[in-house]
């Protein structure tokens, strides 16, 4: 049968509950996978390419996007939404590799979330300067599902606010291999990213890649 993506032997701690009630951060635990990440991530891209999309309000994304599973999300013009298939190529999206899944599986599992299969992945692209201003992750079918959000490529400093805008953000440094959960009681809180500060990691160049999974259908 092969050897899991995932050993069965019990985790080591992990500092889970450092954002709050319904959160869990996970020091490192997509790196033991790396190596299938970062190529299935580079199919993908092949596939359906980065882009940098327009808001409805009509404003350039400084993050290039893309997407892999049954659902992938865009704006443009008319608003925010999922859809079947990549409008730029007018097929569906890239299947969700099997490493990306069985990860987010496993980590959505790893913070208290034993029965999420998600079918999105959004992947963000960005360089330094790129940002994620504060939002929430509210175009969903069900709130009762987490988020599940993996850091790979250049350190970033994750904004994590509450359930209104104004709300006191927390800052948290996430490196290569990160992943944070958040769902139950924070599913709807604020978060983003801060502008990337310039930089080089050996494997990624001057990019960090976030695949951020999600139930949307």
């Amino acid at each position: 049968m092969g050897t899991p993506l995932f050993p069965s032997e019990p985790a080591p701690a992990l500092p889970q509950d450092v954002l709050g009630p319904g959160t869990a951060f996970l020091a490192g635990f997509a790196l033991p996978q790396e190596e299938a990440l970062l190529s299935s991530l580079a199919a993908v891209a092949k596939q359906s390419p980065f882009r940098h999309m327009i808001t409805p309000g009509g404003f350039r994304m400084s993050v290039a996007m893309t997407n892999c599973g049954p659902l992938g999300w865009i704006t443009d013009r008319t608003g925010y939404r999922y859809t079947a298939l990549d409008p730029e190529t007018n097929q569906p999206w890239p299947e969700m590799p099997q490493p990306f899944r069985v990860l987010a599986v496993s980590a959505a599992r790893q913070a208290g979330f034993p029965n999420f299969i998600p079918d999105a992945c959004l992947i963000n692209r960005y360089e330094p300067g790129a940002r994620m201003s504060l939002h929430q992750d509210k175009d969903e079918h069900d709130f009762a599902q987490p988020i599940v959000s993996v850091s790979l490529g250049l350190p970033a400093t994750f904004l994590f606010g509450g359930l209104a805008r104004a709300d006191k953000t927390v800052r948290v440094p996430l490196v290569h291999g990160d992943v944070v959960v958040w769902g139950s009681s924070a599913r709807l809180r604020y978060h983003g990213i801060a502008p990337l500060r310039e930089g080089e990691h050996p494997r990624l160049g001057r990019f960090r890649y976030n695949l951020t999974f999600r139930k949307a259908g």
